[in-house]
């Protein structure tokens, strides 16, 4: 099949001269992200927490930015395991506030200890996470070309109901990049190397 405009333009060659996704040129570490994380179908529902937060951390910042310090949140917010973060409190708030190994936002920092707790809760609903997230997975048929749509219906649907349930920082955009990076929506571009390997590996997930 010839190559349509979307794999021409939305490509580059890396080193080892194979074609992907051109955001991930931008920066050195994007490669490696991009090449075994974005994408990958996840069921954890410690990654899937932790991912969660940092899109919501990188509203209105870069996803270099937020990559940079992942580590930093990692330590900071208990390595994202919700039961503990759940149990922070306005001591740990203003700590976190000094914090400048991550983003210091006291919106963004009290919607993550807001956001655990509620974690809490629909895991006590639905068993995990996974299992609710993913009964948002988008049919392939219906999404736009990749890369040219910042949010979908369901990203607006699972939006809606993460708010319903007291969630804070979940706008449809952001979690269409939630979904675009845990697997829910494979998203690399048409010419992109690893875009039939994060298609395998969906073919072969075990949804939750």
């Amino acid at each position: 099949m010839a190559a349509s405009d979307t794999e021409t333009t939305d490509v580059f060659a890396a080193a080892d001269g194979k074609p992907r996704c051109k955001w991930c040129g931008i920066a050195p570490e994007f490669l490696d992200y991009h090449d075994k994380e974005w994408g990958f179908p996840i069921d954890d529902d410690r990654r899937l927490f932790e991912k969660l937060c940092l899109e919501s951390f990188q509203s209105g910042l870069s996803w270099r930015t937020i990559l940079a310090k992942r580590e930093n949140f990692r330590a900071a917010f208990k390595n994202f395991e919700f039961d503990k973060v759940a149990r922070f409190k306005e001591t740990d708030v203003e700590r976190l506030l000094q914090d400048q190994g991550i983003v210091r936002h006291r919106g963004k920092i009290e919607a993550v200890i807001n956001n655990a707790r509620c974690a809490k809760q629909l895991v006590k609903q639905e068993g995990s996470l996974a299992s609710y997230f993913w009964q948002f997975e988008p049919d392939p048929k219906t999404l736009a070309e990749p890369q040219t749509a910042s949010t979908c219906a369901e990203s607006v649907a699972l939006s809606k109901a993460l708010k319903k349930m007291g969630w804070k920082f979940v706008g449809p955009t952001t979690v269409y990049a939630f979904m675009q990076a845990m697997g829910l929506v494979n998203d690399h571009s048409n010419g992109c190397v690893i875009r039939k390997k994060v298609e395998r590996a969906r073919k072969q997930f075990d949804r939750p």
